[in-house]
């Protein structure tokens, strides 16, 4: 029988939960640690994390101001959780503490999951850019 999917602000007790998320959806690219991942979550402004019993499953995260924009990051699933809603309810999380904050939401994604994030209820407006750095 399948726990149910209790999200929470309070970060992992174990990072390597969210090292092994990142990993699994390919996107440390970057080489990042456990320890870097943690302070990642730490310093950010607002952070929802998904769990089912004590495994991460989904989480995602925001960088602000605090004033007037909020930036979602980092919203991912591990593989075999993705397709049950857990990523709408992230982000509608997300999206529900920045009205309360009275902060814009805004994000930047793929191509592809462009219509994902328009059924949210998020709209195009700009060209994002980005420079390449070593780590």
């Amino acid at each position: 029988m399948k726990k149910k999917i209790e999200y929470t602000i309070q970060p992992p007790e174990d990072f390597e939960q969210l090292w092994n998320l990142y990993e699994s959806l390919g996107w440390n690219s970057l080489k990042l640690s456990v320890h870097d991942l943690e302070r990642m979550c730490i310093q950010s402004w607002y952070a929802v994390y998904a769990f089912e019993g004590e495994q991460l499953v989904g989480m995602g995260r925001v960088i602000s101001d605090g004033v007037i924009t909020a930036i979602i990051c980092g919203v991912g699933v591990l593989p075999s959780y993705q397709s049950k809603g857990i990523g709408r309810e992230i982000v509608n999380r997300i999206v529900n503490h920045c009205e309360q904050n009275k902060v814009i939401p805004q994000l930047m994604c793929v191509e592809g999951l462009e219509p994902y994030y328009t059924e949210l209820g998020f709209t195009k407006f700009s060209i994002g850019m980005t420079k390449s750095r070593k780590r």
